[in-house]
């Protein structure tokens, strides 16, 4: 076992703190007397009883089902592929607007507080998808809710290819932020309710991966239309053939069987369960019956009560509510959007030309999008503690380089400190804090919460991302390079590391059912869990037992 990862004890600790309420500890050991009265022969005769009724289903099919009808990996690797094309246009979006500062100010006569209204109110626009993502997500289902932010996509890209004045950009920046925090809350639950325990770190990691890529594949747009007149307006524009495509490829995926099974379509659900992963081991179809019989008891517990406020009223939730929320705060305030969105501008201010700075930018990006794929191999084998743990002392001394680069005395020499910080940075933040608001915020919450949950999350994540982009400029201004990299970027860094050491459990190789468990225990014990861990930790790194902190299983 990983000596990061947390040790459960069978035995939960019961406070006599009202926080871990008795729906919640009857729930763990409702899911603990499933796992232990299951029966080969049980199962199969539920199943068979779906089976029969699925049979009877018309008007129910989705075209890529034909291509995969054996089920299994193949289809789930489509589905995710396709599902994180959205984290695609996600990158897009802030890669296209850094090139596009460099000439839209001087087209549209911007003042600088306008400029920081276009890059900053993008992040507010999703705020407000977020908020409408969870009716939409709740009512209509994960897979309707990308088709509608790919109107979003659609409607806010035109807006901005066309714009002629401040309030069409600004319109078109708002918009297409509508779309992405609704497409930022559905892509990554659509993803982990869909795929098997043993891929969902990765698969949602992939969702990291392609908004890298697609931050990477801006750059190499800026760069093809730098020297073209109307630039900005094709960088913009461009990220309309992407949603067009996440549209189109969402129209033939299935919904989520958990969703379906929320919604009491239970042959439904079987029916995509079969499709997506099928029933071929015996693994596959004890996890089908939990998820069955788990979402009809939090059905039947949540029918009388307005759900949402279990974020703050019940433990379990309100654990997994404050964890996911402090997750993606510590996130943004790592500095990642600021580099983003002026990583063009940053390059022009530290002495490299505007074309220079366009392709410049691409070394960083470049750099983020190879090691963010670590974390889709890792994440499921070595644990999202045990690489949070690791990599985040590298984003900090990557903050210091970016820092003291303002400081160079010569301006070739300030240049090359700087790209050396952009890349060390990239380097340990692509695994190292990437992934985890995405994958920690799709699997910690209930099957019947989920939505709302997300939702939270992904609202949080586009206030940091806001407050980070719109102020950045002023607070460069007021702290200086070293003081915003080094000590307000790099201050939070080392928060997050120490946060993660107490705070985070280790949830690879569980179904999302199981960690329930987990976020039932209170705050305290979790802490002292994972203190326990530290000292183990601390003691083979101390006698080189390597094997034993860093383990790949």
């Amino acid at each position: 076992m990983n000596s990061f990862e947390l040790q459960e004890d069978p035995k939960v600790q019961k406070t006599q703190d009202t926080e871990i309420l008795c729906d919640n500890e009857e729930k763990q050991d409702y899911v603990t007397q499933l796992e232990a009265s299951l029966t080969e022969e049980g199962v199969r005769k539920e199943l068979e009883i779906l089976k029969q009724e699925s049979l009877k289903l018309t008007g129910f099919s989705f075209r890529t089902h034909t291509l995969f009808k054996k089920g299994g990996r193949h289809m789930t690797l489509i589905l995710g592929i396709f599902a994180s094309i959205g984290g695609f246009i996600f990158g897009m979006d802030q890669g296209v607007i850094s090139g596009a500062l460099l000439f839209m100010p001087k087209d549209l006569s911007l003042t600088s507080g306008e400029e920081s209204m276009v890059t900053g109110f993008m992040p507010l626009g999703a705020v407000l998808g977020a908020t409408i993502a969870y009716p939409l997500n709740e009512w209509l289902g994960r897979k309707i809710s990308i088709i509608i932010a790919c109107l979003f996509y659609s409607v806010g890209g035109i807006l901005q290819a066309d714009a002629h004045n401040f309030g069409m950009i600004l319109s078109g920046r708002i918009i297409l932020g509508v779309g992405l925090g609704l497409e930022c809350t559905a892509c990554p639950v659509y993803i982990s309710e869909s795929c098997t325990k043993r891929w969902r770190g990765g698969l949602v990691s992939l969702y990291q991966f392609m908004i890298c890529f697609g931050l990477f594949c801006a750059y190499i747009v800026a760069a093809i239309f730098v020297n073209i007149p109307g630039n900005w307006r094709y960088m913009l524009g461009s990220t309309l053939v992407f949603s067009s495509i996440l549209l189109i490829a969402m129209c033939t995926m299935p919904e989520t069987p958990r969703w379906l099974m929320r919604k009491g379509r239970e042959a439904q659900s079987y029916k995509v369960w079969s499709i997506v992963r099928g029933f071929d081991t015996a693994e596959e179809r004890n996890e089908f019956y939990i998820m069955r019989k788990t979402v009809e008891k939090e059905l039947s517990d949540s029918k009388d009560r307005w759900v949402i406020m279990d974020l703050v009223r019940v433990h379990r939730c309100r654990h997994a509510a404050i964890f996911g929320a402090i997750i993606a705060i510590l996130e943004q305030f790592s500095g990642i959007n600021s580099i983003n969105y002026y990583m063009s501008t940053l390059m022009h201010e530290v002495g490299f030309t505007r074309v220079h700075a366009v392709y410049s930018s691409m070394i960083g990006s470049g750099t983020l999008l190879l090691f963010t794929i670590p974390a889709i191999y890792l994440m499921d084998r070595m644990g999202r503690r045990a690489l949070w743990l690791s990599l985040l002392p590298g984003v900090v001394v990557g903050c210091f380089i970016i820092g003291f680069s303002f400081r160079a005395s010569n301006i070739h020499i300030e240049e090359g400190i700087y790209i050396w910080g952009i890349i060390t940075y990239y380097m340990f933040w692509g695994s190292g804090m990437g992934p985890y608001t995405w994958v920690i915020g799709s699997e910690i919450f209930p099957t019947y919460i989920r939505s709302e949950g997300m939702a939270l999350v992904t609202w949080w994540t586009y206030i940091g991302n806001f407050l980070t982009t719109y102020l950045f400029t002023r607070m460069k201004t007021a702290m200086t390079g070293p003081g915003i990299f080094i000590g307000f970027y790099g201050g939070f860094v080392v928060v997050a590391w120490f946060y993660g050491l107490l705070m985070m459990p280790e949830t690879k190789d569980k179904t999302l059912e199981e960690i329930d468990s987990l976020f039932s225990m209170s705050m305290f014990a979790l802490a002292k869990h994972n203190w326990n861990n530290v000292k183990k930790t601390t003691d083979d790194l101390f006698h080189f037992r390597l094997k034993e902190v860093w383990k790949v299983e």
